[in-house]
């Protein structure tokens, strides 16, 4: 098993690459990185310091648009950034356009599109889409099967826990008014959503609010209150000592 490395790619003598590893032209790897086996590392990427890519991944993949894809546009994208400390699981897909800052931990299988940023010691959880034009804050946890669509904002200090689902389409596919309407939601500071709960295109969840688990959220919702069932509706306040400011990972 051999691998390639275009001849224009700048790579740090300590890198260590595993077997059959592709690496296209004008790629940068900087000191201290691990490519397991199997990569492939599109052209232009640029990937920070002690960074571990895992087994399987391709990084800076440009899309491909379907003839009917109402969210992914044709253009020229950015290279794909990986900042310091990056620690990417096996089998991810990291499109090209995206920006992912330091300390951010990626787990297996997880696939991340175009345009997206993810903020500094943010986590992304296995299996977990995060779909175009989305910006994801700072520490950040979105686990396992989460689903952000194309056009959501997660605010710094999230929490999206297993199977939640985020849309953005309130016409489901039908009408061409659809397409300038398009808007995931928005997920302020320090919110917090249980286990499959969905999410309805263009919602604001307030700051420390908690959405409960399979909870179907279809109007905006006020900070620092608890809501739950189907619709979602406010039961109580959030508990004085499970707001952020009292948490002691918090750093305001």
């Amino acid at each position: 098993m051999s691998s390639y490395i275009a001849k224009s790619a700048k790579i740090d003598t300590s890198v260590k690459i595993g077997y059959n590893v592709i690496i296209e032209e004008d790629v940068v790897i900087q000191k201290g990185t691990i490519i397991g086996n199997n990569v492939i590392i599109k052209e232009g990427s640029i990937i920070g310091e002690n960074c571990t890519i895992s087994d399987n991944c391709i990084i800076g993949k440009s899309p491909l648009k379907a003839k009917n894809s109402a969210t992914t546009e044709t253009k020229d994208l950015s290279p794909l950034i990986l900042n310091n400390n990056v620690i990417v699981g096996a089998c991810c897909i990291l499109y090209k356009g995206t920006k992912i800052s330091n300390d951010v931990f990626i787990g297996d299988l997880a696939t991340i599109r175009e345009d997206v940023e993810i903020g500094e010691h943010t986590i992304i959880g296995k299996g977990a889409t995060i779909e175009n034009k989305s910006k994801i804050g700072s520490y950040v946890k979105i686990e396992t099967e989460a689903y952000v669509t194309a056009i959501s904002t997660i605010e710094d200090y999230c929490f999206i826990a297993p199977g939640v689902t985020f849309t953005n389409d309130q016409f489901l596919g039908r009408t061409e008014k659809r397409k300038t309407l398009f808007k995931g939601p928005t997920i302020k500071k320090g919110a917090r959503i249980g286990a499959n709960a969905t999410i309805l295109p263009g919602i604001i969840i307030g700051e420390d609010a908690l959405v409960g688990a399979g909870s179907v959220v279809t109007k905006n919702l006020e900070p620092k209150k608890i809501y739950v069932g189907v619709p979602a509706r406010e039961i109580r306040n959030v508990p004085i000592e499970e707001l952020l400011e009292n948490q002691t990972y918090f750093h305001p």
